[in-house]
């Protein structure tokens, strides 16, 4: 039985096709997610902002880990695989630190303490809905205002792509990593 989040096949009518066109592409390849959002023209122009470009208030590295570490916590291999394969090397994470990022509680030794402070923060989201009193002083003491809101918006992003690809039961894409052995 097909999901009704199933990716859209092309040929897309015409308004889907020029929202898709809109969306990344990995060496011309369009993801199986952005066609699972194909199936609703709302959803591409509104369901997920597009909080990958430059201007973003955050480094890269701590994008990426926020990314990894919400997409691990939903349990969504796809899009964990996805940005481990496409982002992790500009990122600078090192084979460990990817391993960790899919690792139940923090490895303090392996991070800053900036970065063990916002994975702590990012557990805190994914379980709580906020971030935990012992997290919140490190939180408030390492990023600013406009970082916070890109991080707290990036955690709830990325909970709706996994809940995406998660109901669609999207296969990991070709090129995309695998989580780690446990």
């Amino acid at each position: 039985m097909s999901s009704p989040l199933a990716p859209l096949p092309a040929p897309w009518p015409p308004e889907i096709a020029a929202l898709l066109a809109q969306y990344p592409k990995q060496e011309g390849y369009l993801l199986m997610l952005f066609r699972s959002f194909a199936n609703s023209a709302r959803f591409l122009r509104k369901g997920v902002p597009n909080l990958l470009d430059r201007d973003s208030p955050l480094p890269l590295r701590a994008r990426e880990l926020v990314i990894l570490r919400t997409t691990a916590n939903c349990r969504c291999e796809y899009e964990w695989g996805v940005h481990v394969a496409i982002f992790a090397a500009a990122a600078r994470l090192t084979p460990a630190e990817i391993a960790a990022t899919a690792a139940p509680g923090v490895d303090a030794a392996l991070w800053s303490p900036a970065e063990a402070g916002l994975l702590i923060a990012v557990d805190d989201l994914c379980d709580t809905g906020r971030v935990g009193d012992a997290a919140l002083p490190a939180f408030d003491r390492d990023w600013t205002a406009e970082q916070q809101l890109e991080i707290l918006a990036l955690c709830g992003a990325y909970h709706t792509i996994s809940f995406v690809a998660n109901t669609a039961r999207l296969p990991n894409e070709a090129f995309g990593t695998r989580f780690p052995e446990a």
